[in-house]
């Protein structure tokens, strides 16, 4: 086995979700994520935890929008609520066959699966999870490499020193917990937002792997300004590229996208939360070198911002709700980002970089 994704199965495992002796362990994997898979079950089996092994797949997803109608995707699966609550540690391993097998299925069908389901997401954001890639050639190809360009990619993004990676991230977080808003300033962008009384998460690869950003949710009516998000991003099985959004009293008050803008509508109409921002964030892993139509990583590029539409985190002491969060990226090569009257990042360099 490469010895790569044995060190990839020990992050996940020892460092992401630390799993310990009578851990009760889920495993969710794409068949191509087989050999992650074993090397992950090998890791937990080593530390004490006892596991389990679902299969994932978009096909399979597809599937149930294909067979049942809008009644049979209210139903609650309380099945899946019981293991859920009997789960102490969630290790998904995605390693897709087809990234658009969703892509001509009505967002508004979509949207009844994630509401039905919501209990359960809800309740795995208080268990120990962590979200990983296995490279595979479907997202080689999505991101215009060959496997073995790919597979550097990943595990140049994931293999890092986490926990020296983490000092920064809590340095940053400790700043912009120090002022009560958040500015991106850059080309065709001046975004201003009110942090007062919310907190900033720093992102050090506990929940997603790779990570390296840290965010915050804005106060939802403090929104004020535009921004131009120039990195393209795959939503409801479509490429979006080029959209600039205006707010007001952190309202969306007028869009407008390069490519796929009926999807943009699509999004910003699916409730009231959509069209107000969940997330403002910064990326800062320099692992990351391009972007790859996989937010998993696209979020986390260095010298980005990224924000999302929709729901806001909890754990921010965030209240929007939406049945969606819809993450989207700008770069700040030419840009700044302040925090009251501090510079938290300008044109290549964080504050703790100077």
């Amino acid at each position: 086995m490469d010895p790569r994704i044995v060190e990839h199965a020990k992050i996940l495992v020892d460092y992401s979700t630390q799993v310990k002796r009578g851990d009760k362990v889920v495993i969710q994997a794409n068949p191509d994520a087989h050999d992650l898979a074993v090397a992950v079950a090998r890791q937990v089996a080593k530390a004490g935890g006892s596991f389990t092994v679902t299969m994932i797949s978009e096909e399979i997803e597809r599937a149930k929008y294909d067979g049942a109608d809008d009644e049979t995707l209210k139903v609650f699966p309380d099945h899946v609520m019981a293991m859920t609550e009997k789960t102490d540690v969630l290790i998904s391993l995605r390693s897709p066959v087809n990234t658009k097998a969703m892509a001509n299925v009505d967002p508004k069908r979509r949207m009844i699966t994630a509401k039905t389901t919501k209990p359960i997401f809800d309740l795995i954001n208080t268990k120990r999870w962590v979200l990983t890639v296995h490279p595979c050639a479907t997202l080689a190809q999505q991101g215009n490499m060959s496997l073995e360009e790919y597979r550097e990619f990943v595990y140049g993004a994931c293999l890092h020193d986490w926990e020296k990676e983490s000092k920064n991230l809590y340095k940053m977080k400790e700043h912009l917990e120090s002022h009560k808003n958040i500015r991106f300033i850059g080309p065709e962008t001046d975004l201003y937002a009110s942090t007062e009384g919310r907190l900033w998460e720093a992102a050090d690869g506990k929940f997603n792997m790779p990570d390296g950003e840290i965010f915050t949710a804005p106060v939802e009516d403090s929104v004020e300004g535009k921004i131009y998000f120039d990195v393209p991003f795959l939503e409801l099985g479509k490429v979006l590229e080029g959209v600039r959004l205006t707010f007001e009293k952190g309202e969306v008050v007028d869009y407008s996208a390069e490519k796929e803008e009926s999807t943009l509508k699509q999004i910003l109409e699916v409730d009231d939360g959509a069209r107000r921002l969940g997330e403002m964030a910064i990326g800062t892993n320099r692992g990351i070198k391009q972007y790859t139509l996989n937010m998993l990583f696209d979020e986390k590029i260095g010298d980005t911002v990224h924000c999302a539409l929709g729901m806001a985190y909890p754990e921010c002491n965030g209240v929007n709700e939406s049945a969606i969060h819809v993450d989207m990226i700008k770069t700040m090569h030419e840009g700044e980002v302040t925090a009251g009257d501090e510079v938290i990042y300008s044109r290549g360099k964080y504050f703790y970089e100077k």
